[in-house]
């Protein structure tokens, strides 16, 4: 899923200068982008994606956090309930209550997906702590650093960068146990990771994979590593002789 339309966008369509604005630092969402949220929301449980979803994984910026809680969180905190919310009311300018962390699946923030990095302050995080306090039941504690030390004023990480920062991420993403995983993301993220994991594939579905998602577009990727097909061990093997004893030969049990 790619993040809804953010304030950063409605500027930089006008002038593409005004992603050096400061103005636009970790960009939250527009009302219009809080409506796309509550669409998304509608059609992944009308489809039923809602009740398969085991993990949320989400790049670790206000309008990735919103666009995950809105989609993929619970229905609204209300005070009483024992749990942590995912998301404070309020948050980001939005006018929008407090969301439940029940009845959903789990939540981590993960640096490894974020948007492209440097230069443009829409991409720059706050400090993990500020974060907590908005979003006290989304896990975190997968940064390692408190401030944001990979951002720079003046460095723009390259293409190839961001695309090698994918594969490492899809990498990261075989080491869970869960197999329905929701990833919220950016767009340029989004863009250079599959057009890097697609060079092999057919050119009608390489074109397909690579085109641009659009704000809060959701599209869903079955991901098969081909060198370990059949090697899964099985959920439903037993490994039998329970209690032990000794095997005996069919015709001597005969």
């Amino acid at each position: 899923v790619r993040h809804a339309q953010g304030v950063h966008n409605v500027a930089g369509e006008k002038n593409h200068d005004e992603y050096m604005s400061y103005d636009y630092f970790d960009a939250h969402l527009t009302p219009l982008g809080w409506n796309q949220v509550d669409n998304l929301r509608k059609h992944v449980k009308a489809s039923g994606l809602s009740k398969t979803i085991e993990l949320v994984v989400v790049s670790p910026l206000l309008r990735t956090m919103q666009t995950a809680v809105g989609v993929f969180g619970g229905e609204v905190y209300t005070d009483g309930i024992s749990e942590q919310p995912l998301m404070m009311e309020n948050v980001g300018h939005s006018d929008h209550l407090a969301v439940s962390s029940l009845n959903c699946p789990p939540f981590i923030a993960v640096e490894l997906c974020r948007e492209q990095i440097g230069v443009h302050p829409c991409d720059k995080r706050r400090a993990i702590s500020e974060y907590r306090n908005m979003f006290p039941a989304i896990d975190f504690s997968f940064i390692e650093s408190e401030e944001d030390i990979l951002w720079k004023p003046d460095v723009r990480e390259k293409i190839e960068e961001v695309s090698a920062r994918g594969l490492k991420f899809l990498e990261w993403l075989w080491t869970r146990k869960e197999k329905e995983i929701a990833v919220v993301t950016h767009s340029s993220f989004l863009f250079n990771t599959l057009r890097a994991f697609g060079k092999d594939c057919h050119p009608d579905m390489k074109s397909e994979i690579c085109k641009h998602f659009g704000n809060c577009e959701l599209r869903s990727v079955v991901i098969i590593d081909r060198g370990m097909i059949g090697s899964s061990e099985s959920t439903t093997n037993y490994p039998g002789k329970i209690p032990s004893g000794p095997d005996v030969p069919s015709e001597a049990a005969d």
